[in-house]
């Protein structure tokens, strides 16, 4: 089993994610997995148009992964990122685990602390100030990384006095097929973040609001490799994603394909190349035919 995805992914962007509807949505990641160019599909977690204040259309991240994971067989599927302040990190864990046995142990967790005002205030979520947020950030980080821990495969299972999520007892079943559970990859940028990252995670997926940023990509992978090593872990075994977002017209088609060349030469080693919702499949043969297939024979 390999241990991680290949160099090309795609997603459809959360922006303007209300121009998109179920079958819009299906179509798009049938026809990705029939092009056999990407190793990974990706789906962002928010209940609302993430490029609106409040309201719009989105589907559910987690859900609608089970629910399209048979349209990619064989792809690593990933959420980049859960926001943690949507679930419960138990019951998030439950769910990483049936989407590892769904996909044969090809799931990625990206989570991240949370942050659109609009759709938690919508829905009712708390949204507590920053300091508290990261506090349960990292409460969840533990919660899941120990549930992913080979003690938790069988009982008498794991306890953490933690003081937001205490667990007693408690056991991961059924197990995941991949030992460890899935990969963890935590969206944060700043110190705190990076040496939590440090210590738990398995990948660093770029935010979503720096699509394509080179130079922003450059410096957080540098200065991540360095706390990865700092921690005593090997850098070169930790995934780097890079995320930019491809246009319609031939110029933007061209400037995404030099964009892409230009984040792989700064050390990307995942690359998850977006398409707005409303253009549908018709926007990702065009980002497939003009994008990742020359960037797959580039890489040979």
């Amino acid at each position: 089993m390999t241990t991680r995805p290949g160099p090309l992914g795609f997603r459809i962007s959360a922006l303007q994610s209300s121009g998109v509807d179920w079958p819009t949505l299906a179509a798009s990641w049938t026809l990705a997995g029939e092009t056999r160019l990407f190793d990974a599909g990706w789906l962002s977690d928010h209940l609302t148009d993430a490029s609106r204040d409040r309201g719009g259309a989105a589907f559910e991240a987690i859900t609608a992964l089970a629910a399209l994971a048979g349209r990619v067989p064989g792809m690593w599927l990933g959420v980049a990122v859960a926001s943690n302040t949507f679930r419960h990190p138990a019951v998030l864990a439950k769910s990483a685990a049936v989407l590892d046995n769904v996909t044969g142990g090809r799931f990625i967790l990206g989570l991240g602390a949370g942050w659109h005002e609009g759709e938690h205030g919508q829905f009712g979520i708390p949204l507590p100030p920053m300091s508290e947020r990261f506090d349960r950030f990292q409460s969840a980080v533990e919660v899941i990384s120990l549930l992913f821990s080979d003690a938790a495969r069988r009982p008498p299972g794991v306890s953490l006095p933690d003081r937001f999520y205490p667990l007693r007892g408690a056991t991961l079943e059924p197990q995941t097929v991949r030992r460890g559970g899935p990969p963890l990859w935590l969206g944060v940028g700043k110190r705190r973040g990076i040496d939590l990252l440090a210590r738990f995670g398995e990948g660093w997926p770029m935010p979503g609001n720096r699509p394509g940023d080179v130079a922003y990509f450059s410096e957080k992978r540098d200065e991540i490799r360095r706390a990865v090593e700092a921690a005593g872990r090997d850098p070169d075994a930790f995934t780097f994603a890079a995320q930019m977002t491809a246009g319609a017209s031939d110029g933007e088609l061209r400037e995404a394909r030099e964009t892409a060349e230009a984040l792989l030469r700064a050390g990307a080693n995942h690359l998850s190349i977006g398409v707005p919702a409303p253009r549908g499949p018709n926007g990702g043969a065009r980002m497939a035919t003009e994008v990742a297939a020359p960037i797959r024979d580039s890489l040979g």
